[in-house]
């Protein structure tokens, strides 16, 4: 990846040193007397080398870099004046140094701030695009500027140094707002109740009907937390998980009022879940009734990459619930390192397997190979096969060729909500989708 990115938008740029252009600054600032700064702190993106290396970080603070570039050409008056460099040593962040005259008053109060409203907007815009396949969406990269007149009695590099520390204190403050306003906004939608529920088919691949549906969380429509990635990655940097992990739960039962009969709803759940009031057993059971639904109808399903603390615990959890008629579901099964461990030690009625292995089934001999060995793994403690994210109908075709029992994905539609009965729509579990 690191420098072949030539999507429009997003081509990567590899930025001097600060250091590397002193020189240029110098001449610039002294010769014009007003010096400028937009600066993107970075900081945010550092996970991404502890985790995935110096080249895949680098590639991404290229593109970056690129739109950055990008920007500044659609915006600045006077294109090419500008100076884009990373900063100095130690620090994460891209600058853009302008260069200007005293008589230039709009520099400041108009063009500055017009610019780094700009950027931010380039860097919302093309969010995930960025970061990707590093991030599943981009983190908040806090945009400040600043401006200083050269002052002889000064040394320029100590003018330089004060005018960062400037555009990082307005960066850092910009984050701190946007952090503040992130809370607020999701704690209001959590207390409000704002999350509702789509549902996604999941089919019975000999048949091609509807076996069951899994309930997926959407934020309120037309706010940055519809989707249900933004809405969790804001919870997790909020400490708001648990909380609103039960909205959802709740969401998801609620609208299940309308679950087709003789299908299944699917339920995601996480290891906090024994922590829910309202999930024990016997006030799960009132809720079920209220929505007509048995414990036999529903499957809980717990992702495969979330950190069960101790499997011993969940068992526990697992065994009080089984015991009722509650089912379970091992998510996200081959997308991490623990998914046979998970696999042995949960003993699911169900395996959801990971789209990356579902994905051009019908052209990977691998992929195959790799599905009927985890059939077999399944098949010994009676657990029963789901493959995700089906996009086509060859893929399907491969999937009961192997004998695979379940498939989920836009190739059945996209989720939506449960409204058959009010929109007199036949009960789809009896249909044929294909």
């Amino acid at each position: 990846m690191h420098g072949s990115e030539s999507e429009p938008g997003l081509r990567p740029v590899i930025l001097p040193r600060l250091g590397e252009v002193l020189p240029q600054v110098v001449q610039r600032f002294t010769r014009q007397g007003v010096a400028g700064l937009v600066l993107v702190r970075t900081d945010p993106l550092c996970p991404i080398e502890a985790e995935r290396g110096a080249d895949a970080h680098r590639g991404v603070l290229e593109r970056i870099a690129g739109l950055v570039r990008e920007t500044l050409a659609q915006e600045t008056e006077d294109e090419g004046d500008e100076l884009v460099v990373t900063g100095e040593l130690g620090h994460h962040e891209i600058a853009v140094l302008l260069f200007r005259t005293g008589r230039e008053g709009d520099f400041f109060r108009s063009e500055l701030p017009r610019l780094a409203v700009a950027l931010r907007q380039s860097l919302k815009s093309h969010g995930r695009r960025l970061v990707a396949p590093y991030m599943r969406q981009l983190p908040s990269l806090g945009v400040g500027y600043a401006a200083c007149v050269r002052n002889p009695q000064l040394g320029i590099e100590t003018q330089l140094r004060e005018l960062l520390e400037q555009g990082r204190a307005d960066a850092e403050l910009e984050e701190r707002l946007v952090a503040r306003e992130q809370r607020r906004g999701l704690l209001g939608t959590i207390l409000a109740g704002e999350v509702s529920s789509v549902y996604e088919p999941i089919v019975d691949v000999p048949s091609r009907t509807v076996f069951a549906y899994e309930a997926l969380a959407r934020g309120p429509m037309g706010t940055a937390f519809h989707s249900p990635l933004a809405m969790f990655g804001a919870a997790e940097r909020e400490s708001l998980v648990f909380e609103l992990d039960c909205l959802c739960r709740r969401s998801g039962l609620e609208g299940a009022v309308d679950l087709p009969s003789g299908t299944a709803l699917f339920l995601n759940v996480r290891p906090t879940t024994i922590h829910d009031p309202a999930f024990r057993p016997e006030e799960l059971v009132r809720t079920l009734e209220r929505t007509r639904l048995a414990p036999s109808d529903l499957v809980f399903e717990i992702s495969e990459q979330e950190a069960i603390s101790s499997f011993v615990h969940f068992r526990e959890f697992r065994d009080e619930y089984r015991a009722l008629g509650f089912r379970f579901a091992l998510d996200d099964t081959g997308a991490g390192y623990a998914s046979l461990e998970a696999l042995i030690e949960l003993e699911p009625e169900f395996v959801k397997v990971d789209r990356s292995l579902v994905a051009g089934l019908d052209a990977d001999p691998i992929k195959q190979n790799l599905l009927r060995a985890l059939q077999s793994v399944a098949g010994t403690i009676g657990a029963r096969i789901i493959a995700e994210g089906l996009d086509t109908l060859e893929e399907l075709t491969i999937l009961g060729e192997l004998g695979i029992d379940f498939g989920q994905g836009w190739l059945f539609g996209k989720p939506t909500p449960l409204r058959a009965e009010e929109n007199g729509v036949d009960d789809p579990s009896s249909e044929d989708l294909l």
